[in-house]
């Protein structure tokens, strides 16, 4: 190890008192011989990153013993996880080596540091990042603890993020929205979850995040008020059961709140369920379900229930193991109060996930959720056909759903699919020859499409032929990854046994030009923008490559060539590339955007239409394989796909304070439909009072309930937010929303 540099007093005691608290937070028993391990890690890490400090200027040591204390407090995990969690950063980014570890510690640390270490290793963004995403996701299968540390390195990562630069801030929370928070879903850690997603929230919408935030804050104190309220005639009930019990009362998520906003076409005045009240009893496994439904019963005694608010997730646990009695009910002022009934167990399990599950491994003689989940992991990562990382991705993606569909064998027994899965995607479930071989489906008797879309209860039988095989409808039929990476597995195996026929076809003209066919193979490829081999032999085979296109090259020394000298242009362009021409196309008026610093008219660029940004909202530029740069808002429906997929094609993009030219921003207007007036007022408004263009409009209603869709021209994001509050502010009009 190379020689550090000292730390100063203060910082010492700093780093002393954070590794204290780290070890207050172990919940599980100790060993002294893992508290002997704990102090060498920390020791070890102190020494390694002595030099090293983090954009903040506080000494970096500090975030892995952090991160430690997030694995053992938030998460629950143990001394092992805590050892490694120390040590994630010594290997990637100090002189400490891999065997120095091994020889310390032993060889599973050893092999959870190394996961970690590739993994840390892959956030370079000048690769793609779905690539890395895919080395991520390895990990799971070897360890599972690997990616649960991960987890607690993003989340610290995100609480500091404020010293980054803004445009890395926006990348990070896009890979933790795209991948991170879904997979903190699946692993059973909800509070992890919950907060990735109001982090992310703050970074990509941070005047939304304000503004609901300190309406929270306003009426906080209401709030408790009104759940004292709600609580008091409960206890009185709870207590005739003699039974140990606590109730916790919490405002939902600022992320799930502004998603329902999004959802239900409601200001936030109007959201009532904006909290949810827990009751947790402590009672024997034997009965714990009897329990749930007494104090289920206790609650809709007092208030009024809504029936169809009903979620029994403790008959039917979730997927990933999660157990609770969910019910809605009408608290006092008639408002919508959520309630979720579980025990000491349950709540463990929900709290702590998969880090909760090995405690309760077997307690109630269920299949492993997480083993079954991970076999499915398994089969896609060990599927070799997956060449497109991104494609691998999606398929990954489909395996982290938060809604679920229970349906039945013609046994009786209970699959869990996700929502939106099919008939087909059941097949591929029960075994990937019967996926194959899938010739008809019944669902509850009746015949059905392959792609029928199965819901709760459906008894579904598969019928096969063994000369049944997938074709190109399957992929659209399905939903689920296992079916889509086993039916492209498929279709590729046929493709490629085409493709020999076109390969040999080829071997056959390019011997008769004596030409080398591995250079004319790569050669052809490129510049038709092939992504392989097999689609070009497969191309040939199907006539849609004439072999005659060869005339057109001419031969040296045994290889094809152009016969004419392609330009730089046209060669960035065979690529799919944009040519340095086109890059840097000056335009006549002044710039409006700035990118990377510099005026953007040196750019080819244009505004999305995805998300139509105005001047003053947040923006990206995103450089595109044929279009130039689009600019995007930073809150853009595609800005989570394309940061975490394609980071390193992103760049810094800010408006110039003035512009004066016009933007197009889309409407959603929605209110009472009270007779005729209604299209004269809002039009009136926008053109005559507020004085704008009106680009398009349209407007349907029905049963006193109307909705609209209007485009207008505005100057910037101020003034698209008074045409909003002016809107609003109308006769009839209930909401106005900004679409994309």
């Amino acid at each position: 190890m190379t020689e550090t540099k000292p730390i100063a007093q203060d910082e010492k005691l700093l780093i002393q008192k954070a590794y204290r608290r780290m070890m207050r937070s172990i919940k599980t028993e100790v060993h002294p011989e893992d508290k002997v391990n704990i102090k060498r890690a920390y020791d070890m890490a102190v020494s390694a990153h002595a030099d090293q400090r983090r954009k903040s200027g506080e000494p970096y040591v500090l975030h892995p013993i952090e991160v430690a204390r997030i694995c053992a407090a938030e998460i629950g995990l143990g001394p092992t996880a805590i050892i490694c969690a120390l040590l994630h950063d010594v290997v990637e980014d100090t002189p400490v080596t891999l065997e120095e570890i091994r020889e310390i510690f032993g060889d599973k640390i050893a092999r959870i540091v190394d996961g970690l270490t590739k993994l840390d290793g892959t956030y370079s963004y000048n690769s793609p990042q779905a690539e890395n995403f895919k080395k991520v996701i390895s990990t799971l299968i070897e360890d599972v603890r690997v990616v649960l540390i991960k987890m607690a390195d993003r989340l610290h990562n995100l609480r500091t993020i404020g010293s980054m630069p803004h445009q890395k801030q926006l990348k990070i929370a896009a890979e933790t929205n795209y991948i991170y928070s879904p997979l903190a879903h699946r692993l059973g850690l909800y509070n992890i979850r919950v907060e990735f997603q109001d982090l992310c929230m703050r970074i990509t919408d941070p005047e939304t995040y304000r503004e609901i935030s300190e309406k929270l804050q306003q009426s906080k104190n209401e709030r408790n008020r009104y759940i004292q309220e709600f609580i008091r005639p409960l206890r009185k009930k709870l207590e005739q059961l003699n039974l140990p019990y606590r109730i916790t009362g919490r405002p939902k998520s600022i992320s799930s709140i502004w998603n329902k906003i999004q959802t239900k076409n409601v200001d936030f005045e109007e959201i009532y369920d904006l909290f949810a009240i827990r009751i947790i009893v402590d009672v024997p496994l034997d009965v714990e379900k009897n329990i749930c439904w007494q104090i289920y019963s206790i609650v809709t005694d007092v208030h009024p229930p809504i029936p169809e608010r009903l979620k029994d997730w403790i008959t039917t646990p979730k997927s990933n193991g999660y157990e609770s009695l969910h019910t809605t009910v009408i608290g006092p002022k008639g408002r919508y109060v959520e309630i979720q009934i579980r025990t000491e167990r349950m709540d463990e399990i929900a709290e702590r996930g998969f880090a909760a599950h090995w405690k309760y491994k077997g307690v109630k003689n269920q299949k492993d959720v997480y083993e079954m989940w991970l076999d499915n992991i398994r089969e896609i990562l060990e599927d070799q056909e997956h060449e497109d990382p991104v494609e691998f991705l999606s398929d990954f993606k489909t395996n982290l759903f938060k809604e679920e569909v229970y349906v039945y064998t013609p046994k009786g027994d209970m699959k869990i699919l996700p929502k939106g899965a099919t008939a087909l995607d059941f097949a591929f479930s029960i075994h990937t020859d019967i996926g194959y071989h899938a010739s008809a489906i019944k669902v509850n008797n009746k015949l059905v499409p392959m792609g029928y879309e199965l819901q709760n209860g459906d008894q579904v039988h598969v019928t096969t032929n063994k000369n049944q095989k997938p074709n190109d409808d399957w992929i659209k039929m399905v939903k689920t990854g296992k079916a889509k990476s086993k039916i492209r597995s498929s279709l590729k195996e046929e493709k490629r046994k085409k493709g020999e026929f076109g390969k040999e076809a080829l071997e056959r003209k390019l011997k008769n030009m004596k030409v080398d066919f591995e250079q004319a193979v790569e050669f052809l490829v490129k510049h038709y923008n092939y992504n392989n081999h097999p689609e070009l032999f497969y191309d040939i085979y199907k006539g849609e490559f004439d072999l005659a296109e060869l005339k057109k090259f001419g031969v040296e020394n045994h290889q094809l060539i152009n016969k004419k000298v392609e330009s730089p242009q046209e060669k960035t362009e065979s690529k799919g590339e944009i040519a340095p021409s086109d890059r840097f196309k000056a335009k006549d008026s002044a710039s409006k955007i700035l990118v990377n610093g510099e005026p953007a008219d040196q750019y080819h660029y244009s505004l999305a239409t995805c998300c139509n940004p105005v001047q003053g909202d947040s923006i990206f530029a995103f450089f595109t394989a044929g279009s130039g740069l689009k600019i995007h808002r930073t809150n853009c429906p595609n800005s989570t796909h394309l940061m975490a997929n394609y980071g390193y094609r992103v760049m810094k993009a800010e408006w110039v304070d003035k512009i004066g030219e016009s933007f197009q921003v889309n409407l959603k207007i929605i209110g009472v439909d009270d007779g005729p007036g209604v299209i004269e007022r809002l039009t009136t408004t926008i053109s005559s009072k507020l004085g704008l263009n009106i680009r398009s409009f349209n407007i349907e209603g029905s049963g006193g309930y109307f909705e609209g869709n209007m485009s207008i021209l505005v100057m910037n994001k101020n003034q698209m937010e008074i045409v909003i509050r002016t809107l609003k502010n109308l006769k009839g009009i209930t909401n106005v929303i900004r679409t994309s």
